[in-house]
């Protein structure tokens, strides 16, 4: 729990405000998962914050949820070329996806167990930054990557919004990115001309 805590205060995902009795804050709670190896044996404990986001009230707390999500027929057409081209792939899974999110609206919840500051107990949590169980984290993460990539020089397919390109050819290597959008993103890597 300190270290996903860590993150969340690293990342600086909310502020401390005072309560207002106009405000109406979301509530929170701690998810539990046991990560485990190939091999079946426990790699790890993970703790997780998530909001209780079905608390939230639209127009209020969240304006826009909907976050495209990557086509199948686009996963099967990268596969085939990477394939047919013998390129390796990566996957690269993206940790608190969702805290590289910003939000747009005014977001307020209680303080976490466990966690909540002796100093100021009665405070509540404005949200800066989007966390598991909003409902309008999804969108955010989108956002947040999408702009990014495009200031990285990535081109967004016309025909699936969730995927981003990027070509750079040299003397030897042709190198071909593509960005799925989510918490994981795969990557045709370098093939030889």
């Amino acid at each position: 729990m300190s270290e996903e805590f860590n993150a969340l205060v690293k990342h600086d995902t909310w502020k401390l405000v005072s309560s207002n009795p106009s405000i109406i804050p979301v509530g929170c709670r701690w998810l539990f998962r046991i990560k485990h190896n190939a091999d079946g044996t426990i790699s790890r404990y993970k703790a997780c914050l998530v909001a209780k986001g079905y608390h939230q009230c639209p127009d209020l707390d969240y304006n826009e949820t909907f976050s495209p999500v990557v086509k199948p027929v686009t996963i099967r057409t990268v596969l085939s070329i990477a394939v047919q081209h013998r390129w390796c792939m990566k996957q690269l899974d993206v940790n608190n996806a969702f805290l590289h999110g910003s939000l747009q609206e005014d977001v307020y919840m209680i303080q976490p167990l466990g966690f909540v500051d002796s100093t100021m107990p009665t405070h509540i949590c404005k949200l800066h930054k989007s966390i598991y169980g909003l409902k309008q984290a999804p969108r955010a993460w989108y956002d947040k990557l999408n702009s990014f990539l495009l200031t990285l020089g990535f081109q967004q397919s016309k025909s699936d919004s969730c995927s981003s390109t990027q070509r750079r050819i040299s003397s030897y290597f042709c190198w071909y990115m593509l960005m799925m959008c989510y918490s994981q993103v795969m990557i045709p890597k370098l093939c030889q001309i």
